[in-house]
């Protein structure tokens, strides 16, 4: 089957067979592998993407489920260099350890902040417990969502625990 969709904001076509999901098309027929297969049974999240603004986990969708769409991945969130503030917030707040389920992190914490731009602990807790890390305890995963949220309304994010602040 031919499948034609808007990835990372260029036009992605191929040929797949009907049961390809969008993760195995996004890696193999695109070689972005930046999407991570985790569990292919969408208990993980480390293959979430974003399909016309909405948070997918890609192994949960065929190929074909997505034609015409406009899709964005970990790719695509710094197509200039820089990096996208939740990008930047996982650095600054050292929101990672190995580093596995950091893009479908990135990519469900990019959806949330969409939708809310001024989320509470809670709502960031909740807009990411789809995303399975089996490295921290969430608690710097947090920090640098709102720090995101913080930079993406145009504010200084407050200040780490561990900076000191004269």
């Amino acid at each position: 089957m031919h499948v034609s969709m808007t990835v990372n904001g260029r036009v992605a076509e191929g040929e797949v067979e009907a049961r390809t999901l969008l993760v195995h098309f996004i890696r193999e027929n695109l070689n972005l592998t930046g999407t991570h297969i985790g569990c292919e049974s969408s208990y993980c999240g480390a293959c979430t993407v974003l399909v016309d603004g909405s948070t997918i986990k890609s192994c949960t969708m065929l190929a074909v489920q997505a034609e015409g769409a406009n899709v964005l991945t970990i790719e695509g969130l710094a197509p200039d260099g820089e990096l996208h503030p939740v990008q930047e917030g996982f650095w600054e707040r050292h929101g990672l350890q190995c580093g596995f389920c950091t893009p479908g992190m990135i990519m469900s914490a990019v959806g949330l902040l969409e939708q809310n731009p001024n989320p509470s602990e809670d709502d960031i807790r909740h807009g990411i417990d789809g995303n399975l890390c089996r490295c921290t305890g969430y608690h710097n995963i947090v920090k640098a969502i709102d720090y995101a949220a913080a930079k993406m309304r145009g504010e200084t994010p407050e200040p780490a625990e561990w900076e000191v602040t004269v």
